[in-house]
């Protein structure tokens, strides 16, 4: 009895390995590999300075610098040809905008073969219309390390208010009373480049802004309750969000209120 069982459990064993094993063969992998251009071979970072001189003198600057392809056969030498494909065509055909050379400023497809967390952010439901091409990615990084009031080189958005402030004018305008979250940077309730949730909150609910607003409980003499400040929330938690709910509606700052209402 006890090898019959025996039996049934490793047959049951080995069927559920073979359909794991089955289920993982048909996902899809991804290959960290720089942009092809067929029939092109690498020139080097040299090559590329007779033309392109600002961009190659100050992209040491840059951490875009440090990547290299190592099938290049040239240590430390293509780490412009690693985002923009080997140069060699579009040398030989005198340079030229999008000949024989690929250009992430256009097409983020370059910037996701290593920014696979990226990429899989702006798939999400909420997100900034890259993949849609209305956008890219350009607008709010700077990949050749230029902008030196950028941390890391120029990568990322020291500046984030400022960046963002292109499009949201309105939202990142001067208030009479600001929300000091803004002084924090509108990624602290953003997610730039996508959110399951709406306006690309990184919280859908409360939540969001208890994060700043810590609940005091009792925090007036024999009080009890959620309070904020000096002011009972209890009640008030449950109408819905801070700002949905029609208490604190302006959001980004007001003119009128200092307890964010238009």
């Amino acid at each position: 009895m006890n090898g019959w069982r025996a039996g049934i459990i490793l047959a049951f064993a080995v069927l559920a390995l073979a359909l794991f094993s089955n289920s993982c063969s048909t996902l899809p992998r991804t290959v960290v590999a720089p942009p092809e251009i067929p029939g092109a071979h690498f020139a080097g970072n040299r090559a590329c300075f007779e033309c392109h001189t600002n961009y190659v003198r100050r992209f040491a600057a840059s951490p875009h610098a440090r990547v290299h392809v190592a099938g290049a056969a040239m240590p430390g030498q293509s780490g412009c040809e690693s985002c923009h494909g080997p140069g060699s065509k579009h040398i030989e055909a005198g340079g030229g905008r999008g000949k024989f050379i690929v250009n992430p400023g256009r097409d983020a497809t370059a910037c996701f073969q290593c920014h696979l967390q990226t990429h899989a952010e702006f798939n999400l439901p909420q997100h900034h219309p890259v993949l849609e091409k209305k956008m890219n990615c350009v607008q709010c990084h700077d990949p050749h390390g230029a902008d030196i009031l950028k941390p890391a080189g120029g990568l990322a958005m020291a500046r984030l208010n400022q960046s963002c402030a292109q499009c949201h004018r309105e939202q990142t305008k001067p208030f009479v009373f600001e929300h000091e979250a803004l002084r924090e940077g509108c990624a602290v309730c953003h997610n730039p480049h996508g959110s399951i949730n709406k306006a690309m909150l990184v919280e859908r609910d409360n939540n969001l802004c208890l994060k700043c607003h810590a609940q005091q409980q009792g925090s007036l003499a024999g009080a009890n309750g959620i309070y904020i400040g000096r002011e009972n929330h209890t009640d008030k938690l449950k109408l819905g969000g801070c700002w949905s709910a029609g208490c604190h509606t302006a959001v980004h700052g007001s003119n009128f209120s200092p307890h964010q209402l238009y």
